[in-house]
C-alpha cells in the first residue's frame, strides 16, 4: 500500500474524530526516506493565526514623504514576521526579486527567542525549535520570490548544516547557488582550539535556470587620469611599468625602444642589456612585458606614457576603464571590455564586509551602538549589485535596518529605483528607536557624534505599518471588517498611495468608497455594495484610456460583474475579501477543529467542499 492509499484509508476510518485523524496523518507525513527530520514545536504566533487573520495598518504620523513624486516607496512593518509574511502573501506573491535575512544564529547565548523565552544550550529541543521557526517562514518566503528571485541567508556553524538541508527541501537542491564564507571580525573569537572569525552567506534561487547572478562592477577608485581618449575610453591609471625584472626571461622581449629620440632598455641599463644579449642573464631577468609588435600598436594608439622616476625616465602602460588591447589574428585591436568581474566564493573575506565595519557605520549615526552584531551596508550593496533588474527587496529579520540603508545608498550611486520592505518586531523598541530612526536619519540627513554633517538621501519615501487582526471566522461582520482594514494593504499591493477626495464630481466617503490616482495608475475601493450602481454611472462618464482597478466588497467570488458589465472595458475588477482569503488559505495553519489533510489528497477532498470555503467557517454572525 502506497502513502496516498494509506491517507485515504485513514480518512475513511470510523470512530475517530477529525483531530485524531489529523494526528495520524501528521505522523505519516513526517516519515521521510531522506532529509531533515525534527520534532515540531508549536509557536504562539502560529496558534494566534489559527483564530485571527493579520492585516497591515499604517501609522501615518511616521511617514517620511519625499518631495520627489517618483521616489521609491519603502515599507517598514512592525510585527511578528510570520504575521507580516502572511500579509505579504497577498500583496507580494511572486513579486520579490531579492530576499535577504539574518535570522538568529541559535548560539544558545540569548540570541534566539521562542514563545517569549530565550533558547539556551541546555534546551534539548534547541535545534527543533529553530527549525520549526525558520521552516514556516522560508515556506512563505518561497511563494513571495519572483521566478528570477534569489534569497540570501546569513548563518553560522550552529545551524548552517541543518539550514542547508532545509533549504534543499523547500527551495530544491537544484536551485542551490553557493555558500560564501564572510569575515566577521579581524581578530576572531578566541577559544581553546580555533579562533572563529567567519560566518556564511547561503544563496538559493527560486529557479536556477531563470535567475542571473551578474558580475560585480570593477572598482574605479584608481582611475583618475584623463587624456584625449576620455570620451571613448574613460579615465586611465598608470599602475605598471613596461619593464619587469621578475619575468621569465625571453630574448624576444628584450629589445631597445626609441621614443622622441631617446632609447630605453629593460631595467634602464645599456651595459646590462648588452650582457643579456651575450646570454649572460638570469632565469628571471629584465624584459618588456609587451612584444615589439604589441608595443608599436600601443604606442601608436595612445597606451604608452614616459614619466620621470627616482632612477630616471621609465615607460608606463595606460590601463583604461572601458577598453583594452586584444589580438585579432596577426593584428591588434582596441575593444570595449567587460566592466564586471565574476562573484568569487571568497569575496566576502575582505574586512569591509565585517561586523567591525558595520559597528563603525552605526556608530556614525547613533552615539551608543544599539545592536550587537549588525551587518555592514557593504555586504548588502554587493549582493544587490549581483542581481540585475532588481525591483523589490525584502528583509524579514530587519534588525538595525541595514538592508534599507544599503538599498537607498545603491539607488543613489547608480540611479536605481529599488524598493525595500523591512519587517521586525518591536522588542525593546527596536523597530521604532533603531530600525525606523536609523533610516529616518539616513533620509533626512544627520550629524555624526563627531559633529560632521551627513546629507540626507531625500529621494526616498518611507512608510510605517503595524500588524492588526480580524477574526478568522467567515461571518459578515468579520468580512466587512477585513474589507475595511484592507485599504493600506491594497495601497502597498498596487504601490499607489495618492488619495483623491473626489471621483469626478462625487465626494468620496471612507466607509463607502475611496479613490486613488497618482497620474499613472488609478484605483477605486468600494466598501458598500449599495454604492455600486451609482459608481458605475460615474465610471461610465469618465474618459480614461487605461482600465481602473476596482476592489469591491462581495460576500462571494463575484465582484458584481453583472452590475459592471456596461463599463467592463474601463475597469479591472476584484472581489474582496475573497481574494485575501484565497491568498491566506494557502499558507495559514489549519484551525484546531479542522481535518488536516496531506497535499497528496487535498485535490480530491476539495471537490466535495464549498467553493472558497476551505479552512474558513461558513456561518455568519446574526
Amino acid at each position: 500500500m502506497n502513502k496516498k492509499e494509506l491517507y485515504n484509508r485513514i480518512l475513511q476510518l470510523d470512530g475517530l474524530t477529525n483531530e485524531e485523524k489529523s494526528e495520524l496523518l501528521g505522523l505519516l507525513r513526517k516519515q521521510k526516506r531522506y532529509g531533515l527530520v525534527w520534532e515540531d514545536k508549536p509557536e504562539d504566533v502560529e496558534e494566534r493565526l489559527r483564530e485571527e487573520l493579520p492585516v497591515l495598518v499604517e501609522d501615518a504620523s511616521k511617514a517620511i514623504i519625499s518631495p520627489d513624486g517618483d521616489a521609491p516607496n519603502h515599507i517598514l512593518i512592525e510585527g511578528d514576521n510570520l504575521e507580516a509574511l502572511t500579509t505579504l502573501a497577498y500583496t507580494h506573491e511572486g513579486k520579490i526579486d531579492v530576499i535577504y535575512i539574518d535570522p538568529p544564529y541559535n548560539t544558545g547565548n540569548n540570541d534566539f527567542v521562542y514563545n517569549d523565552r530565550f533558547v539556551d544550550k541546555e534546551d534539548s529541543y534547541r535545534h527543533s525549535k529553530w527549525l520549526s521557526f525558520i521552516n514556516k517562514r522560508l515556506r512563505i518566503a518561497k511563494q513571495l520570490l519572483s521566478d528570477k528571485g534569489v534569497i540570501f541567508i546569513s548563518i553560522d556553524d550552529n545551524e548552517q548544516a541543518q539550514l542547508k538541508l532545509l533549504c534543499d527541501e523547500i527551495l530544491g537542491v537544484e536551485n542551490f547557488i553557493a555558500i560564501l564564507p564572510r569575515i566577521t571580525k579581524a581578530s576572531g573569537k578566541t577559544t581553546d582550539k580555533i579562533a572563529q572569525n567567519h560566518d556564511y552567506l547561503m544563496i538559493y534561487a527560486k529557479s536556477e535556470s531563470q535567475c542571473t547572478i551578474a558580475g560585480i562592477p570593477h572598482n574605479d577608485e584608481g582611475f583618475k587620469n584623463i587624456d584625449e581618449y576620455y570620451k571613448q575610453r574613460g579615465k586611465y591609471k598608470l599602475n605598471q611599468t613596461l619593464d619587469y625584472d621578475s619575468l621569465s626571461y625571453s630574448s624576444s622581449l628584450d629589445y631597445p625602444i626609441t621614443i622622441n629620440g631617446e632609447t630605453f632598455y629593460p631595467g634602464g641599463n645599456y651595459a646590462q642589456y648588452l650582457e643579456r644579449l651575450k646570454g649572460k642573464h638570469k632565469r628571471a631577468d629584465w624584459a618588456w612585458r609587451w612584444s615589439e609588435d604589441l608595443f608599436n600598436f600601443g604606442y601608436n594608439n595612445g597606451f604608452i606614457v614616459v614619466k620621470n622616476g627616482k632612477n630616471g625616465k621609465r615607460i608606463y602602460t595606460k590601463t583604461y576603464q572601458r577598453v583594452s588591447i586584444e589580438k585579432a589574428g596577426n593584428n591588434y585591436v582596441v575593444i570595449e571590455k567587460e566592466r564586471v568581474k565574476p562573484v568569487q566564493s571568497i569575496q566576502l573575506v575582505n574586512n569591509i564586509f565585517s561586523n567591525d565595519n558595520a559597528k563603525k557605520e552605526l556608530g556614525s549615526i547613533f552615539e551608543d551602538i544599539p545592536f550587537d552584531y549588525p551587518k555592514p551596508t557593504s555586504i548588502l550593496r554587493y549582493m544587490l549589485q549581483t542581481i540585475p533588474d532588481c525591483k523589490t527587496i525584502l528583509d524579514f529579520f530587519a534588525g538595525s535596518g541595514t538592508t534599507l540603508h544599503a538599498t537607498m545608498q545603491l539607488n543613489a550611486e547608480d540611479g536605481g529605483h529599488r524598493k525595500c520592505i523591512l519587517v521586525t518586531n518591536n522588542e525593546n523598541n527596536i523597530c521604532e528607536e533603531v530600525t525606523y530612526e536609523r533610516n529616518k536619519r539616513v533620509i533626512n540627513g544627520y550629524t555624526t557624534p563627531k559633529g560632521e554633517e551627513v546629507p540626507g538621501l531625500t529621494g526616498n519615501t518611507l512608510r510605517y505599518y503595524r500588524t492588526s487582526f480580524v477574526g478568522r471566522g467567515r461571518s459578515m461582520k468579520n468580512m466587512r471588517q477585513l474589507m475595511s482594514l484592507s485599504t493600506d494593504m491594497l495601497c502597498i499591493k498596487e504601490d499607489l498611495y495618492t488619495e483623491q477626495q473626489k471621483f469626478g464630481e462625487q465626494q468620496t466617503y471612507k466607509n463607502v468608497f475611496r479613490y486613488f490616482d497618482n497620474g499613472k495608475k488609478r484605483m477605486m475601493i468600494i466598501y458598500r455594495e449599495e454604492a455600486v450602481q451609482q459608481l458605475v454611472d460615474l465610471i461610465q462618464n469618465t474618459d480614461y484610456e487605461d482600465r481602473m482597478l476596482v476592489y469591491v466588497f462581495s460576500p462571494s467570488e463575484d465582484p458584481w460583474e453583472g452590475e459592471f458589465e456596461e463599463v467592463q472595458d474601463k475597469v479591472q475588477l476584484c472581489a474582496l475579501p475573497q481574494a485575501i482569503y484565497n491568498a491566506y488559505r494557502r499558507i495559514l495553519p489549519k484551525k484546531k477543529d479542522e481535518l488536516i489533510i496531506s497535499d497528496d489528497t487535498k485535490t480530491t477532498v476539495q471537490e466535495n467542499m464549498p467553493n472558497g470555503m476551505l479552512n474558513f467557517d461558513e456561518e455568519e454572525d446574526l
